[in-house]
Formats: C-alpha cells, sequence, structure tokens
C-alpha cells in the first residue's frame, strides 16, 4: 500500500508546483513516488519538464508520471464490465455496444482517476501517490465517493428490505436468479459484494492520513485563502484529513489557518527547483492532524471538524440513527453508534473549528 498526498486551492495558487515539488523531494529523499497529473493537457508535462508519454513513464529516479486520459480508461474500463456481464448473464446485452464510441459525461473522469488511484495503491509498486486533481470541489466528491457510495448502498438496502413487495418476492428471488443469471442471489446478498469491500476499504484509507492526507495550496490573495478555507472544511465532510499548508509568497496567513501549521515557500523561477524543493517540510509522518470527525459514545456527544464555516453555513438534520451535516455544498451522513442510535439530538454548538452535538 501506498500514502497518498493530494492538494486544493484555488486555481493559479501554484497547486501543480507544489505537487511536483513534493513528488520530487520524496524520490529525491529514497522513496519510490508516482505522480498522477488530472490534467489531460499538454501543459502538465511541460510544467514536469518531461517528454509526453501514455501509461506509467519513469521521468527521473524514483520518479515516474501517470497522465489521466479518461476516454482510455473508460475504454479499458467497459470491457471490464462486459466481462462481468457475461459470467452472469446467459445472454448479454452489452456485447454491441463497444468502448471506443463512449462519449465522457460530468464527473466520469474524476471517478476513473480514483479508480486509478485505487489500482496503484493496491499495485504496492510506489512507497507515495502524488495526485495532482483539480483540487477543488470536483476532487473531493470524487474522493468521498467512498463515503457517500456506501451510505447510499446501506440507505436503499433497508429501503428495499422494509418493501413489502421485496417480501413477498423475497422467496422467489433465488430460484430465478439460478435459472436466468446462472448464479445464486438474494435480496440479502444486496450490499454485500466486491464493489462494497471496495467502498469500504476506501473509507477505511480515507479515515488514516498516514494513507491519504491533503494539504492547501494558496497565496496571498485574500480570495486564494478565503477558497482554501472552504476546502478545507468541505474536506471535513468526507473524512479528508487536511495536515498542512503550503503558502506561495511572504504573506503570513497563519492565523487564517490555525491549528493548521503554514509553509511558505518561495515562488519558482525559471528550471530551478532547488529552492522550493528544499522550503518542503518532511511529508513522510503528518502529525497532528485535526481529526474530521469524533463519536464519544460515555459523553454522549458527536465533534464534526468544519473550520471555514460558521453557525449559519452549516444545516443539521437527524433522521433514525443517522445525523445529516450539510455545509461547503456537500451532505455527510454520519452512522451513530447503537449507544446512542434512536436517541434525538439535544443540542449543538461551534467551539475552536468543531460542530459538537450533544445528545
Amino acid at each position: 500500500m501506498s500514502s497518498i498526498i493530494t492538494f486544493l486551492g484555488k486555481g493559479g495558487s501554484g497547486r501543480t508546483t507544489v505537487a511536483i515539488a513534493v513528488a520530487k523531494k520524496l524520490a529525491d529523499d529514497g522513496a519510490k513516488v508516482l505522480i498522477i497529473g488530472q490534467d489531460s493537457s499538454p501543459a502538465w508535462w511541460l510544467q514536469l519538464e518531461a517528454a509526453a508519454a501514455t501509461g506509467i513513464t519513469e521521468i527521473a529516479p524514483n520518479l515516474s508520471a501517470l497522465q489521466i486520459q479518461a476516454t482510455a480508461l473508460l475504454e479499458q474500463n467497459w470491457e471490464q464490465i462486459k466481462e462481468l456481464e457475461k459470467q452472469y448473464l446467459r445472454t448479454p446485452l452489452l456485447k454491441n455496444v463497444y468502448g471506443q464510441e463512449l462519449g465522457i459525461l460530468p464527473g466520469m473522469d474524476q471517478a476513473l482517476a480514483l479508480n486509478v488511484l485505487r489500482e496503484q495503491d493496491k499495485s504496492g509498486k510506489f512507497d507515495f501517490i502524488v495526485y495532482d486533481g483539480t483540487g477543488e470541489l470536483n476532487t473531493l466528491r470524487a474522493l468521498g465517493i467512498p463515503e457517500v457510495g456506501s451510505w447510499y448502498i446501506r440507505r436503499f438496502r433497508q429501503v428495499f428490505a422494509d418493501s413489502e413487495i421485496v417480501r413477498n418476492l423475497s422467496p422467489f428471488v433465488q430460484p430465478i436468479t439460478s435459472a436466468i443469471l446462472n448464479v445464486s442471489w438474494s435480496f440479502d446478498d444486496l450490499g454485500k459484494n466486491e464493489a462494497t469491500d471496495i467502498l469500504e476499504e476506501g473509507r477505511k484509507a480515507l479515515k488514516n492520513p498516514h494513507r491519504v492526507v491533503a494539504y492547501l495550496v494558496s497565496n496571498d490573495d485574500p480570495a486564494s485563502i478565503a477558497t482554501a478555507k472552504y476546502f478545507w472544511g468541505g474536506a471535513q465532510q468526507i473524512g479528508l484529513s487536511v495536515a498542512g499548508v503550503f503558502l506561495n509568497g511572504s504573506a503570513n496567513a497563519s492565523q487564517d489557518f490555525s491549528p493548521l501549521k503554514v509553509i511558505n515557500i518561495p515562488r519558482k523561477t525559471g528550471g530551478d527547483w532547488q529552492a522550493l524543493i528544499d522550503a518542503l517540510p518532511n511529508l513522510r509522518n503528518p502529525n497532528d492532524v485535526p481529526p474530521p470527525l469524533t463519536i464519544d459514545a460515555s459523553t454522549r456527544s458527536v465533534k464534526v471538524y468544519l473550520p471555514g464555516f460558521d453557525k449559519k453555513a452549516v444545516k443539521l438534520t437527524q433522521s433514525g440513527p443517522e445525523l445529516t451535516i450539510e455545509a461547503g455544498n456537500q451532505r455527510r451522513n454520519i452512522k451513530v453508534p447503537p449507544a446512542l442510535a434512536g436517541q434525538s439530538v439535544k443540542g449543538a454548538k461551534f467551539q475552536d473549528g468543531y460542530l459538537i452535538i450533544s445528545f
């Protein structure tokens, strides 16, 4: 398994430059590093100062690069879907639909990139994967797929289980699937498959800052600082740990990002990377990372870290055993432990960047 590092910030704040510098520093320190770029244009390779290539390409000792090409990935994954269909259906429905003709819909490229991250992490070939994504809300939505996807499966599995139609059909599902699909399946198997295992692995990785961590990138522009703070709070909504801030230029913005460590870095000039690389901290062991979520059954409280937001920007609702937090144009559903399940929320307050919910 690898440690995955990504970056969040406003366009033009220097995210890609910082991502490349981080990858170079880790590689110089002896780690096997893969930098993955979401930008499919030639500009990404120009910033890397490397020749454009297809697939994983070594561009320096210990440093490899991979540029996301969504159309090629979609074609590749579509063929895998067709192979799976052939295993379960006697008469495949998708055999005459070809990956070469599929177009990219909004959001597909981020989901495909997430799968690339998962595959390269699983390969065990790299100590670090540096993900140079779009660095904004779409990146958060992509990294949040394991959390949100798990909720959809959990929630709708219960909806199906409670349905009278499902209860009436349940005795017939297993023999029908055996006859038609050539596989034994029942409604009890809904939400218990390889896909849900992958989502659960992703959720566990996001919860561990030594497995997946983000850094904010900003310059001294007030709009850039405000955007970085907004994405900081949004990252907490998917359970993504933010370990620090890279600040381009000489501005002092420590008070804007407390308690995160703010690292002032020089602007890169020409082809000289060394001054920027030398200014980077030790990235191997992120410490003192504020936890996005803390549930304490003994004190009957749930603490959700939401920096960058105030009480007016947050909406809290309760539905059965779950809490829904709405902030940063995102929703997070929190399943409380059995000791608190069924208990009504008695109060909520903001304190030191945390939304503290009491039962």
